[in-house]
């Protein structure tokens, strides 16, 4: 199935200790760009945030936010550095002997210095944060998934429609190249018939209009256009990541209808060129936002 990489998808939940929610967005982008947004202390979890979102997309600017709040204080501890402590104390009676300061060195005096008195964090348990968080997650990148691919059937149709239009114009142009050959061998025995009776040598005409037949000869150009069209089909037809696939042919294509616009001198395929361009145009646009 072809998908779009446009997408949204959300889920949160909450324990005795945290309340979790996530948030995924996508829009297009040539390649893969995972950002991820969460607290800087659980940023030990952003290598499988991404792992998991490349399980569920290939392509595309994916934004994923992750809001993690505690509702427990953590279990903490507190360590006293007693060497520290007693190192200060008789830093601070040397000084007080060799300036005669008056006075005493007290506990809250060295509770007030550096690092004597340490409050430690207690270790998230990763792990079980995670076991938490990967069900949401998936859940949210399922809903993108759903969304980029109920999009994505959206632009096949649009596209299959097009390619059928291009196709059809195709037809149209091959049919009447013939037509422009044996319109031009007619307006120019036609101008040799007003010059009355001068001699004119068949075979130079023949040679003349032979040679602008080749000129204008677009067979080649429409044979692949009709095959880029056949594999523009199959391709949608096929489904998965085919977004760049299809952006080439579309180059392809856009450069063999250039060729005929140059090569054929007749209007109705040169109208005929113009509304293929048209719509060359529009499905590259729209081949812009697949996957």
């Amino acid at each position: 199935m072809v998908r779009s990489m446009t997408g949204f998808g959300h889920a949160g939940a909450q324990s005795a200790e945290h309340r979790l929610a996530v948030e995924v967005r996508t829009v297009n982008h040539r390649f893969l760009d995972v950002a991820v947004r969460l607290p800087r202390e659980y940023g030990a979890l952003e290598d499988r945030i991404r792992r998991a979102v490349t399980q569920h997309i290939e392509r595309g600017r994916v934004d994923v936010t992750v809001r993690i709040d505690r509702l427990t204080s953590p279990v903490r501890g507190v360590h006293v550095d007693t060497h520290l402590a007693h190192a200060y104390y008789e830093a601070l009676k040397e000084l007080r002997r060799v300036l005669r300061l008056p006075g005493s060195i007290d506990v809250d005096m060295l509770l007030d210095l550096p690092d004597v008195l340490r409050v430690e964090q207690a270790e998230e348990d990763l792990d079980a944060l995670w076991a938490a968080l990967a069900p949401l997650l998936d859940a949210a990148l399922r809903q993108v998934v759903a969304m980029r691919e109920a999009e994505g059937a959206a632009l096949a149709q649009d596209l299959a429609q097009r390619a059928a239009r291009v196709e059809a114009q195709v037809e149209a142009v091959a049919g009447r190249a013939p037509e422009v050959v044996q319109a031009y061998r007619r307006r120019l025995e036609g101008r040799l018939a007003e010059w009355g009776d001068l001699a004119v040598d068949p075979q130079r005409v023949a040679a003349e209009v032979a040679l602008m037949a080749e000129r204008s000869d677009i067979s080649e150009e429409c044979v692949r256009l009709r095959s880029h069209c056949r594999q523009f089909r199959e391709l949608l037809a096929q489904g998965g990541p085919v977004g760049r696939r299809l952006d080439f042919l579309l180059q392809e294509m856009h450069r063999e209808i250039n060729t005929i616009g140059a090569k054929a001198a007749d209007l109705d395929i040169a109208g005929r060129v113009v509304e293929v361009k048209a719509e060359l145009e529009k499905m590259r646009e729209q081949v812009q936002n697949v996957e």
